[in-house]
């Protein structure tokens, strides 16, 4: 064989082993069986849930979080952990870029955020979805890029991408039932819904629902749009008191302080209330428990955005991951709730309460989330 010949046969073949290469990094995770790297942490959903093994990739990684809707404290608040979790020495060195965009409501807008990381050859890339089914092809394609992505609160409805989840449902089943505990005759509730679209809106409406419908009690409900936001769910819980002018019970996804304020703005009794983990709501729930104010507080606490991190980090290490992964609730009923404990007095309204995952490791301050700023980075 001349020189020249061997010149390109040593080119093509160098190419191929290339193409190979890179077809392998490339390749969608494999279905293994488990336990999980981190058994712990890493909860399946059920024991029918499968576990993902995606190719072992060399760090420091590039690591994308594509918010949708900012427009509440949890968004905010979420979004302030990603980053204070992003400079949490062990996951700092673990990161050569860590970028987040928020891109509001708009669907298609935060589907084009995700592709557009996944062209730019970020390693994984986290979302909280503005619409559970709306997000195929952007799986398909993170999947033919060889790209981790992972799915945590408002969840994608397949089984091709990592999820990462408390139950939402059971969370509406655990509003309903303390309401059913603490009105054994039934009654009118105020139920504040979120998000409209969203599958945590849903999830957490129908775990209400049927719960309020199973207990074979007289209730009957009053549905208005909080959108998870204090300002709004105020407004909203006001309107329907002045059309309305009596409820039994009352249930905010999200806005529970200011669903409250509503009722004593308009000198409204106080009713027993199930809602979320807002540290406002849980103040008025210890000092206003004497008044009728009955609360059970529970909910899924921002630093789920830390555990889907955890999990990406985890998986392009080539660790085993269930694909659908469940954490639990933070919750605190009356008259549990205590000063300093669980509910705290000089921090923010805002703040939610409830920020710590220990079997994953992961707990934050207050003051280490609040100091970061919710902006596009």
């Amino acid at each position: 064989m001349s020189r020249p010949h061997l010149k390109h046969a040593c080119a093509a073949a160098a190419l191929a082993l290339a193409l190979g290469a890179s077809a392998a990094e490339a390749a969608p995770p494999k279905v293994v069986s488990g336990p999980a790297a981190d058994a712990q942490c890493f909860v399946p959903w059920t024991d029918k849930t499968k576990f993902f093994q995606y190719a072992k990739k060399p760090g420091p990684y590039r690591i994308a979080l594509a918010n949708g809707f900012i427009g509440n404290t949890w968004r905010i608040q979420m979004i302030k952990t990603a980053k204070a979790y992003a400079e949490q020495p062990e996951i700092k060195k673990q990161l050569k870029e860590f970028k987040v965009v928020s891109t509001g409501d708009d669907i298609a807008a935060q589907i084009s955020a995700v592709n557009n990381f996944i062209d730019s050859g970020y390693d994984a890339v986290i979302i909280d979805a503005q619409n559970p089914t709306a997000f195929r092809s952007a799986v398909k394609r993170a999947q033919a890029a060889g790209v981790v992505l992972v799915a945590f609160d408002n969840t994608l409805d397949t089984d091709e991408a990592i999820n990462v989840n408390v139950d939402q449902e059971g969370l509406g089943e655990y509003w309903g039932d303390w309401l059913v505990k603490s009105l054994p005759k039934g009654g009118d509730i105020l139920e504040v819904r979120g998000v409209p679209g969203t599958s945590v809106d849903t999830d957490r409406h129908k775990g209400l629902q049927d719960t309020l419908k199973a207990s074979g009690k007289p209730f009957n409900t009053v549905e208005v749009v909080g959108r998870w936001d204090d300002g709004t769910a105020q407004k909203v819980s006001a309107d329907a008191l002045a059309v309305h002018k009596h409820f039994d019970g009352m249930s905010a996804q999200g806005g529970s302080t200011g669903m409250v304020r509503a009722f004593l703005d308009a000198g409204a009794p106080l009713v027993p209330a199930g809602a979320e983990t807002e540290n406002g709501f849980r103040k008025l729930c210890l000092d206003d428990g004497s008044k009728g104010l009955s609360c059970a507080s529970g909910g899924t606490g921002p630093a789920q955005v830390a555990v889907a991190m955890k999990t990406a980090l985890a998986a392009l290490g080539g660790e085993t991951v269930p694909q659908s992964i469940r954490l639990p609730l933070a919750h605190v009923e009356a008259p549990d709730f205590k000063a300093g404990v669980n509910t705290f007095p000089d921090q923010t309204d805002n703040f939610f309460v409830g920020n710590s995952f220990p079997t994953c490791g992961i707990n934050f301050t207050a003051q280490e989330i609040m100091g970061r700023s919710e902006s596009n980075q």
